[in-house]
């Protein structure tokens, strides 16, 4: 299989970036300290992070972060590593406090979907609205191919409060953590930090047939589920992020 039949292709998971997208991920060390909101928030945060840390055997700061959100179960994951050779461990789950939409991905402005797929960080921002948040590269290669040609949607987050539009909103003291880590990783090296987002959990009965019941009238819903699971079940397998690529219909392929 030859490269350049794709659009796009993930690195360990995160997409490496071309024409489609510029990429401007706003440093956190550059910024967030002189904040004078973050400027509180971050020796209490980071120190309650630090002893969580301790407590759970685990090595601060973080290197790597990846963060899985499943829709239905409104649960939002952190895992961290601290080598790239070793398996991601969990270190906390988060509510989502409040997400609008459905099950299945974003297609258009003003769906108020939140997306589905394969995303990364690509903003830090820590003078948002929404006390702290994260953004997402949304639309990605393969949103960008399969969404409305002139109004996709954008402006997809991870943040503090409790409403949501299209995005996954966790409350404020849970987006300072996760703003917190995600920093630590970035300042560590990790250009991208990746992000998927499920429609809900595949390996919990309940939640399963939820999805399964949703999308049963759905052969395009059916298929795209079908598609986007292979990568829940290789990091299910391996606690690894499998390598992901989109090709021109727009399809992810899971390597």
């Amino acid at each position: 299989m030859h490269v350049k039949s794709f659009y796009k292709v993930f690195l360990t998971g995160m997409f490496i970036v071309s024409s489609f997208l510029t990429f401007s991920q706003t440093s956190y060390t550059a910024t967030s300290k002189s904040v004078g909101k973050f400027s509180d928030i971050l020796p209490r945060t980071e120190d309650t992070l630090q002893k969580q840390f301790q407590a759970q055997k685990l090595t601060w700061p973080p290197s790597y972060v990846y963060i899985r959100s499943f829709k239905f179960d409104r649960q939002l994951e952190l895992w961290v590593k601290n080598d790239r050779k070793s398996p991601y461990k969990l270190f906390k789950t988060y509510k989502v406090c409040m997400q609008s939409g459905t099950t299945g991905p974003k297609r258009m402005e003003g769906d108020y979907q939140v997306p589905e797929g394969f995303y990364y960080i690509n903003d830090f921002n820590p003078n948002s609205s929404y006390h702290l948040s994260l953004g997402l590269n949304y639309p990605n290669a393969s949103d960008r191919i399969l969404s409305d040609s002139t109004r996709p949607g954008s402006a997809i987050y991870i943040h503090g409060n409790c409403v949501s539009v299209g995005c996954i909103a966790i409350g404020d003291m849970p987006i300072e953590e996760v703003f917190i880590l995600a920093s630590a990783a970035k300042n560590q090296g990790q250009e991208f930090i990746p992000v998927h987002v499920f429609p809900a959990r595949y390996n919990v009965k309940p939640s399963l047939d939820y999805l399964n019941n949703s999308i049963k009238d759905n052969a395009y819903l059916q298929q795209f589920n079908k598609n986007i699971r292979e990568a829940f079940d290789y990091f299910e397998l391996k606690k690894e992020l499998p390598v992901i690529m989109v090709n021109k219909r727009g399809d992810y392929v899971i390597d």
